[in-house]
């Protein structure tokens, strides 16, 4: 979809560091706000969130508090129904708060977790997009294969650390 923007990105505890509490981390949120804030100066309109604990929810965050000054939408696109069974109250709050100022959400799967719904989602997310915003340091698992499937596809990917 021309103009859209997906996000992938390692949860919290796959980054070399603290998002929230190192200065690594203070700098990568500030690298994201501009990166996406340029984004949105340069014409795109549509930012999808897979909404994973992490870079999706950070990202998610920050394409909210630039709705309030630009014309822009977030997309959720959820894995499943119960994607935050696991996650504690915190996580839990924000998954909701954010679900609740999205402008479309949208389920791979119809149903609760199953196998292989998390990488539907995450081709869904890429399908979807014309560009990939990746916080990536070289770890296997989705955000890797994430990566690979945009490549396949022929989609630019913008990599932030």
């Amino acid at each position: 979809m021309e103009n859209t923007v997906c996000f992938t990105g390692h949860r919290p505890q796959h980054l070399p560091f603290s998002l929230t509490q190192s200065e690594q981390g203070l700098a990568l949120q500030k690298k994201l706000k501009e990166v996406i804030k340029n984004l949105i100066e340069n014409g795109y309109k549509n930012f999808i969130s897979g909404m994973a604990i992490g870079i999706d929810m950070l990202c998610a965050q920050i394409v909210l508090d630039y709705k309030a000054h630009y014309d822009i939408n977030l997309w959720c696109y959820l894995p499943c129904h119960n994607q935050d069974k696991l996650w504690n109250r915190k996580e839990k709050a924000l998954h909701s708060q954010i679900l609740q100022k999205a402008d479309k959400i949208l389920y791979a799967v119809d149903k609760n977790y199953c196998t292989g719904c998390t990488q539907l989602r995450n081709k869904m997310m890429v399908d979807d997009s014309n560009l990939v915003l990746a916080v990536y340091y070289e770890k296997s698992g989705g955000t890797r294969s994430t990566i690979e499937y945009a490549k396949l596809k022929g989609k630019q990917i913008i990599f932030v650390k």
